[in-house]
């Protein structure tokens, strides 16, 4: 697989870095990641698990298949820790995690904490062979949750927008819904049409305020 199909299919598990429209198996493409050994890939390994997780489509077992060596397999736990220690830093909990780390040995816990602790004080870490800074692993997520939280505010406001559309749809005609909306966006109304809005519809406008439907 060539380096332009992995990194599109990383831009569809949540890392901006190329468009792509093709159908993908995510489990391979997290074992793809640890593979690579590219730290930067494995910087943006807690945000490619959380969305694939999210999605219901993160598989255990089928990335372990993915992974051929002991070693692939050790840092493909390596990467489950540091996900699991960022996660904790902002204290978000998942319960596909939790399953996880109750099956963490000693020395896995005893890593999360140190982890942990070097996210609290940004401090620079060294895990699976790799030096690690807070501040980079940090700034990626952060800016994954602010893509995420516009694209749940832009979905918000579409669906408003449609049901606005529909609810207009069956009570105007397409002259009284285009004052409906002038009044609703604050603009004004020429000597006619305040004539027309009161006679007509000051007590549809009222109604809707009072329901919060405006």
């Amino acid at each position: 697989m060539n380096d332009t199909t992995l990194m599109g299919r990383l831009s569809r598990l949540g890392l901006p870095l190329m468009e792509t429209s093709e159908e993908f198996d995510v489990n391979q493409t997290l074992a793809e990641v640890v593979k690579s050994l590219e730290t930067r890939l494995w910087e943006g390994f807690p945000v490619l698990l959380a969305n694939a997780a999210r999605d219901l489509r993160f598989d255990y077992k089928r990335v372990c298949d993915n992974l051929t060596t002991d070693g692939e397999r050790e840092d493909f736990q390596t990467l489950l820790l540091l996900s699991a220690a960022l996660y904790e830093s902002y204290h978000l909990s998942f319960f596909w995690m939790k399953q996880m780390q109750d099956k963490f040995s000693d020395q896995d816990k005893s890593r999360l904490k140190q982890v942990r602790n070097a996210l609290a004080h940004d401090a620079f870490f060294s895990l699976g062979g790799r030096e690690f800074q807070p501040a980079r692993l940090k700034g990626m997520f952060e800016l994954y949750f602010e893509k995420d939280a516009e694209k749940n505010r832009q979905r918000k406001d579409t669906y408003e927008e449609l049901s606005l559309e529909y609810a207009l749809s069956q009570l105007f005609s397409p002259k009284q819904k285009e004052l409906f909306r002038k009044k609703l966006d604050g603009l004004p109304l020429t000597k006619t049409e305040k004539e027309y809005w009161g006679i007509h519809l000051t007590g549809v406008a009222t109604i809707c305020s009072v329901r919060g439907d405006g």
